[in-house]
């Protein structure tokens, strides 16, 4: 695996901005960078061999800090939404910012993927460390994340992500990464094919909050469980699907167990005959379909996307789950380690 590190930019205030790219021996790579931990594209081949970039994302760095679609990165300190921006905590309520609406989403503002991580080459992948101080966006403790990539020689990127905190806090964290198994800036992506591990989703009101119990899947059109493209029952008229101008939901995985690798979806372009399959040790995954795209910066491809052109397979605990008792809990507290997974591994199908 050959690695090599490069300086990419800097910010008006003077930190360095790298990227990282992992090339195995058979052409295939990853590019990261340590603006929010982030995979800037990802390089592998299709069906008869051809290698494209099937990552959204931007030529320069400047365009990654406060995108709106949060492109490739890690968003932190809570990744989703969690309602009206409050939680209560061992008997104390605290209050972030409202970016989203009502609601607070993906940390705030100014969350972890808008921020420059640390950043190394550590045995035989990259690691990015940040440090969020103590009411930071108005969470509590101080915390140190860790998120460690790995590409092997079999087209997988392994994300490990890690968590401590000095107080008791919450943490739910993931990555943002917009897949066009077509390359990106070839089209849309509804025509890809979509099987999620999942019989059960998680309704929302019209904010996108859950309102409770998952519900099942059948019978809707947020039933994945045998694949099906995923602009097929896109345009139904269904409250998920208007509530958010497409899919923007969590479904629950079939079988989660902590700290267990599950599949949690395969996604599939008939087109080039790419494919990925996402698994993780999270007990959730949240499917964009890349609804308010529009107006992002330019992309890689040389213009701004479009609404669908990318979809993103987000493994994580649930929305808004520090306000749900019956939710797996995102606290953390000291002595404690957060520590999740996710795979994506490439491939092809003839």
């Amino acid at each position: 695996m050959e690695i090599v590190k490069e300086l990419w930019g800097k910010t008006g205030c003077g930190k360095e901005i790298f990227r990282y790219t992992l090339t195995n021996s058979k052409g295939a790579s990853v590019q990261l960078s340590n603006i929010g931990a982030g995979i800037v594209s990802v390089i592998v081949p299709d069906k008869d061999g051809r290698l494209a970039d099937v990552v959204l994302g931007y030529p320069v760095p400047e365009s990654y800090f406060g995108d709106g679609p949060c492109a490739g990165k890690v968003p932190g300190r809570y990744a989703n939404r969690i309602a009206l921006g409050k939680f209560t905590l061992d008997g104390k309520e605290y209050e972030l910012p409202v970016n989203n609406g009502p609601n607070h989403l993906h940390g705030g503002p100014d969350g972890f993927q808008n921020k420059v991580w640390d950043s190394r080459e550590n045995e035989g992948g990259v690691e990015f460390m940040y440090y969020a101080e103590d009411g930071e966006m108005g969470y509590p403790g101080a915390l140190k994340a860790v998120a460690r990539y790995e590409w092997s020689e079999d087209n997988e990127l392994r994300l490990t992500l890690t968590a401590e905190s000095d107080a008791p806090t919450i943490v739910n964290l993931t990555n943002h990464a917009y897949f066009n198994l077509n390359g990106e800036g070839n089209g849309d992506i509804l025509g890809h094919v979509l099987r999620l591990n999942a019989s059960e989703y998680l309704p929302t009101d019209e904010t996108l909050i859950p309102e409770g119990e998952s519900q099942p899947v059948a019978g809707t059109p947020m039933d994945f469980v045998t694949e099906k493209p995923v602009g097929r029952d896109i345009n139904e008229d269904f409250p998920a699907l208007k509530y958010g101008k497409g899919y923007d939901n969590c479904w629950v995985i079939d079988g989660a167990e902590p700290g267990q690798i599950q599949s949690a979806a395969v996604l599939y372009a008939p087109e080039s005959g790419r494919t990925l399959e996402v698994l993780t040790t999270q007990p959730g995954v949240q499917v964009y379909t890349g609804n308010w795209l529009a107006g992002c910066p330019e992309g890689k491809c040389g213009r701004s996307y479009n609404d669908y052109e990318g979809v993103a397979i987000e493994c994580q605990n649930f929305p808004d789950a520090p306000n749900k008792a019956d939710y797996p809990s995102p606290v953390l507290r000291p002595g404690e380690v957060y520590e999740q997974a996710i795979i994506f591994a490439f491939g092809v199908r003839e």
